[in-house]
């Protein structure tokens, strides 16, 4: 009876545990991209600070450890604390994904051996990149202070972050911009894709903050203006 008692004690820590596993996840994200982006768009080689497909593993085994803990806290404590656990579940599955986009990113620099220029779509890549790197830095912070207006200002740009992808995607395939050489405009049209998908794991993060668990991912509900 007593080993129950310790381990029903135990429990009431475990979303703790949880919830900072995920904010480390969070932080090997963010210095996977760094990592990432500059091997892609800095360097002519494709060589890397640390190893990115190790930290990537790490940060599956994390989301396989967020999910005992959250099974474990529910199974012994009910369902007390049910929305968080339920919340902190589908956050680490946009955490793991994100670490997969930035494989998919180091995947295009072994590729493509020279840094990577936006040709004339360069000042609005720009623009894309610094608005994922404000991003990471905010997510981390939402996750931390649980503030719901710095997670509106992530979701608020979701969208035309996408249409500034599409954007240079468009361009590209119409073949308007003629310094871009055929690697080029592949690896550009595939980083620019990867940056948007990055940017709207990051909002689905954001938004787990301000909407209820059903609508995490989704565009917050505006409530309907008394008359």
């Amino acid at each position: 009876m007593f080993s129950k008692f310790k381990e029903l004690f135990s429990s009431e820590n475990l979303l703790d545990s949880a919830f900072k596993t995920t904010l480390t996840m969070m932080e090997f994200d963010q210095n996977m991209f760094d990592a990432a982006r500059k091997t892609l768009r800095e360097s002519d080689s494709d060589e890397l600070p640390f190893d990115i497909r190790k930290t990537d593993r790490k940060i599956n085994k994390f989301e396989r450890q967020v999910r005992r803990q959250v099974m474990t806290h529910l199974t012994i404590a009910g369902t007390h604390n049910l929305a968080p656990g339920m919340a902190l579940i589908s956050i680490v599955i946009d955490v793991e994904r994100i670490g997969d986009y930035t494989k998919n990113i180091v995947d295009l620099a072994s590729m493509h051996k020279k840094r990577l220029s936006g040709g004339k779509h360069e000042g609005m890549l720009k623009e894309i990149e610094e608005t994922n790197e404000e991003a990471f830095a905010k997510v981390i912070r939402i996750l931390k202070t649980q503030d719901k207006s710095l997670a509106r200002e992530v979701m608020q740009v979701e969208v035309e972050t996408g249409k500034k992808v599409e954007a240079i995607i468009a361009s590209i395939v119409a073949g308007k911009d003629k310094s871009l050489d055929t690697a080029d405009a592949v690896t550009l049209s595939m980083y620019a894709r990867f940056l948007k998908r990055i940017n709207a794991h990051l909002t689905n993060i954001a938004s787990s903050i301000v909407n209820p668990f059903p609508r995490i991912g989704f565009r917050e509900k505006k409530k309907p203006k008394k008359s």
